[in-house]
């Protein structure tokens, strides 16, 4: 459930009692990146058996926008997921994890057709490939999509082959873009608007933060499990949700000077909410 910002060479063991991860596989600000070998992908693999992590995805670079009005940012966006896509495929990652994208200053409509075009583009050059992508929800700063479910159910829906299209449900996010999860019947009314949007059998994994900012702030900032205006009541909803019992969350909360000793303390929150 920790986010493991490493390169494949660089795959740190386990130190805590966490059972899942998420990575970076390249430099997240940079564009392109070497190569993977064969070698690498070996080393990875052997290098993650070892610690007993299991569902590893991927989360793309932040530099990427398919979503962007402007056309050379848009070509080497698509042409950095392609790689991501290609990177985690070869690493044996079930997903890679992406903010939609911006429209800037085009318009919503604009910023989403031109995501559903980048995405056709993307899953058309990594055809044959089992990893997926993980559409994620977000906060709704500035001009960033994704912050409604419409958006993802439009981007779902037109996409030509959405076989590969998952979303990665962000607590923080999406109580910053107004949906309420608090008590058991504002949760109960936000998954049923999202499973009659999307459909809940699209979630595929989720991301634990508490939020720092108030409900509807629309801004992302992360805080401890809860230490934020979400506080524990959403996350005792979540990890005790029977349909997703098998999905993997992964923390993305505040890491202290050594990296990990937070996520203890918030491993240690969350599984203290857990009947499951």
């Amino acid at each position: 459930m920790s986010k493991l910002t490493a390169t494949p060479r660089q795959f740190p063991a386990a130190k805590t009692a966490l059972q899942f991860g998420r990575l970076l596989t390249k430099n997240n600000n940079q564009w392109r990146a070497k190569p993977l070998t064969d070698d690498d992908a070996d080393r990875f693999r052997d290098a993650l058996a070892r610690t007993g992590i299991q569902k590893p995805c991927a989360h793309d670079s932040y530099l990427i926008n398919l979503g962007s009005p402007k056309h050379d940012v848009r070509q080497k966006s698509i042409d950095a997921f392609v790689i991501e896509l290609e990177r985690a495929e070869m690493l044996g990652l079930l997903g890679v994890v992406m903010h939609p994208g911006s429209f800037l200053d085009s318009s919503e409509e604009e910023g989403l057709q031109k995501i559903v075009d980048g995405l056709d583009i993307a899953l058309e050059q990594t055809d044959g490939q089992a990893v997926e992508v993980w559409l994620e929800t977000t906060a709704g700063q500035g001009t960033n999509l994704g912050h409604r479910f419409e958006h993802l159910a439009y981007l779902i829906d037109n996409v030509a082959d959405n076989s590969r299209l998952g979303v990665c449900v962000d607590s923080c996010h999406i109580f910053a873009a107004g949906y309420a999860i608090t008590t058991p019947s504002e949760y109960k009314q936000t998954m049923a608007e999202f499973d009659s949007l999307v459909g809940i059998d699209r979630i595929r994994a989720f991301h634990l933060n508490d939020s720092k900012k108030e409900f509807g702030s629309r801004v992302d900032r992360h805080e401890h499990i809860g230490q934020g205006h979400l506080g524990l009541e959403p996350f005792r909803h979540i990890v005790n949700d029977p349909r997703f019992a098998e999905l993997p969350m992964y923390l993305e909360t505040p890491k202290g000077k050594k990296g990990d000793e937070f996520d203890q303390m918030n491993l240690k929150a969350l599984r203290g909410l857990s009947a499951l």
